[in-house]
Formats: structure tokens, sequence, C-alpha cells
């Protein structure tokens, strides 16, 4: 019997019972969807966070202060205080590759201006932030290098800050805030740049020169962190052994203790995605579950089909139908099945993970490896489940069904 007439037969066969054909394959509809809806929703969350990182900049490499201690107890990443401006003038000169720097310091503290007050983060950084972040300006400028040396009292606003303080869309450029208790020029606002791939919101900040937030703001001498630009095809990982070589050096650290932390975008985006990647496999896996529990009901609809029809088999053999031929039309009726569940558990999958996109807010992905991979895990099940029953059918003996009431 040809292919052909084996896929016809298959389709007048499973229309003959079509609300039972319907039921059979709603197994297979909603795990195909449940696996397509679930994979995009951890897809979508890992490149949420992979663009979140890319927008903190190209190419970053980042350097922290350390942690420290005495004895027994041991301090917090950034307690120690030996990263200073000298070792940032000494990457920029002596390591290979390094295209931006800037050192940076932190401290949260209440703003005041004329109208209002805003608590929120201020950021000591130097004047190539914006260079390295790729981040623009929505008014005024940026503070330049004579500023930066100067330790002038000027700050640049997130959108956020400028909103709280002087209004929605308000230019607040020329103005004065205070930062504990002393004065800032506002000379920019920066353009809105969106929640980080931490969950921090990055317009929520005020960024200074990182020498007025060292003498004027901190009275300190050290730097918190560096952040770091590579030139475009410089290898991170190159750059990153070197700046610790250089700071081991400048620091005379001996063994393993390093009293720095420097990481890389990759590495940062491989710790976030970790986690993501885990919960995608796991909701993945359990959706997966429905798609067995669909071919388990393939199967026992097929057993049901093959006490049905013993006679049609009997006479069909009678006639001299090989084994192989009734083999093949009942296992070809399993994977049409299974296969027109998985088509339209596809398609149901498809709107169902947009519906949650925009219902839920969620970021959500369908790729075609989810696609092919559900419509192929449909196409095996059938095959699997559906080979007994067919192998029953072919083993009947021709008498004995023709026998059979």
């Amino acid at each position: 019997m040809s292919v052909l007439m084996t896929f016809v037969i298959a389709i007048k066969a499973l229309r003959r019972n079509a609300m039972r054909t319907a039921l059979t394959a709603l197994g297979m509809i909603i795990g195909v969807a449940a696996v397509i809806v679930m994979v995009a929703i951890g897809n979508g969350a890992r490149a949420s966070i992979e663009t979140n990182i890319r927008s903190a900049g190209s190419n970053i490499v980042n350097v922290n202060a350390g942690s420290g201690g005495f004895g027994p107890v041991r301090m917090g990443a950034g307690a120690v205080t030996t990263l200073r401006p000298e070792d940032a003038e000494a990457i920029r000169k002596e390591v290979p590759g390094i295209k931006y720097l800037s050192p940076g310091v932190n401290l949260r503290t209440q703003i005041i201006s004329d109208v209002s007050n805003w608590n929120t983060q201020v950021q000591g950084a130097g004047r190539e932030l914006l260079a390295i972040r790729a981040w623009a300006l929505e008014q005024g400028s940026f503070f330049s290098e004579q500023e930066e040396r100067s330790a002038a009292k000027v700050a640049v606003l997130g959108t956020v800050v400028r909103d709280q303080l002087f209004g929605a869309g308000a230019d607040p450029t020329g103005a004065t805030i205070r930062i504990k208790n002393q004065p800032f020029r506002v000379i920019g606002v920066l353009t809105k740049k969106g929640q980080a791939a931490m969950g921090q919101d990055q317009d929520d900040v005020i960024i200074i020169p990182f020498t007025t937030a060292q003498k004027k703001l901190l009275g300190i001498q050290h730097l918190q962190n560096m952040t770091i630009s590579a030139e475009d095809g410089m290898p991170l990982e190159r750059v990153q052994s070197a700046i610790t070589n250089l700071l081991r050096m400048r620091h005379s650290v001996m063994g393993d203790q390093d009293d720095f932390m420097v990481r890389t975008q990759d590495e940062m985006m491989s710790m976030l995605t970790s986690t993501t990647d885990t919960m995608t496999y796991l909701l993945a896996g359990i959706a997966a579950v429905s798609l067995l529990v669909g071919g388990i009901g393939i199967m026992n609809i097929m057993l049901v089909s093959v006490t049905e029809r013993t006679r049609e088999i009997g006479l069909r053999l009678a006639l001299g139908a090989r084994d192989i031929d009734v083999l093949m039309q009942f296992l070809v009726e399993a994977i049409v099945l299974s296969l027109a569940g998985g088509a339209i558990g596809i398609a149901i999958g498809f709107g169902a993970a947009f519906g949650v996109g925009r219902a839920m807010g969620w970021a959500t992905l369908v790729t075609s490896n989810a696609v092919m991979l559900s419509f192929g895990f449909a196409a095996a099940i059938g095959v699997f489940f559906g080979f007994y029953p067919a192998r029953k059918a072919a083993r009947l003996d021709p008498i004995e069904a023709l026998r059979f009431e």
C-alpha cells in the first residue's frame, strides 16, 4: 500500500469519530502550547537581561574595591581603601586596549532643590562615563576635564531625579541643588535609560565628578570602583588579566587574597542568565509532562480503535494485506493525530505567549528552536505511543479477527 493511500485512510478513520479525535488531540495541544509559552517566558527573561547588561555599555570591565578584615572577621566587598586614582592612571597608561576609563565613588543622600527634595544615589564618575555607557544628554552638557580636575560642584541629573526635583520635563540647567547641604549647579540632564539588569532604576541618579565626591562630600582619597571600556575586538579576558596583574603588582598582593575584584561583562551576563536558564528548563520540563499525558491518551484511544476495528483488520489481512501494511496504517493514524495536535498547540502557544507578555508586562520570545523541538517531540510521541497499538493490530490472526464480535 502506498504512503499516500495509508495517509488518506488514516484521515478518514480519524474523521469517523471526530469528537473523540479532537478530545484525544487536546492533550497534545495543551502540552505543546504549555512548552512554547514556558520557554518563551524564559527566553524573554534571558533576552531582557542581556539587553539591560548591554545598555550599560559595550566591552565593559568593572574593577571594584575588595573585601578586607582583621583576623577571622571578614568585611564585605568594597571595604578596603587601597584602590586609588593613581591605579586608574596606571591602568590607562600601561594596559593595552583601554579605550575609556571612569574612576568612581558612590553615596546615597537627600537632594534638595528650591521646590522639592528627593533621596537618590549620587555617583562620582570620570568625564568618560557617558562614552563608556553610550549615554546621551537630553539637556545641557556633561562636566569637562577642567571641572573634574578642579573638583567643581556641578551635577548631571537622571530623568527621574529631574522630574522629582523640578517637575516632569522641566529644564533645570543652571539651577542650584543642595547635596549634603552644599550647593551644586545643574549643568545637564541625561536621556532616559530604564531599568538595569539587577533591577535598579538607572535614571534615579545624579552624576558628579569623582574628585568632587571624594573631596567635598566623602572626605576620602580612595576609589570604590572603576568602569573601563576596552577597544573593539580586544578580548576582555586579556584586558581583565592585564588589569589584575598590574593591580596585584601595585598593591603588593601575595597569594590569592586580592584586595580588588575585576569582573567582565560576560561574567555578569553568565551569572545573571544561569538562573534564568535553570528556571526555563524547569518550567519546560513541567510543561512537557502534559505532552507525556497526551501521548498516553493517544495510546489509549488507538488501543480502543484496534479493538473496534478488529473485523476490519481481519478482512484486510484475509484479502492479502501484509502485517506491515496494517502496522503502518495505525502508526500513521497515531502520528497524524499527534502532529495535528502539535500544529494547533504551536499556534495557540504563539498566541498565549503574546497574551501573557501583554497582560503581565513580561518579555516573551518564541524561538524557532522551541517550535521545532515541540513539533519534533509531538511526532516522537506519536511514534512511541502509537507503535504498540499498531503492532498489536498487525499481529492479529485473520481468522480470529473475522470471528470477533
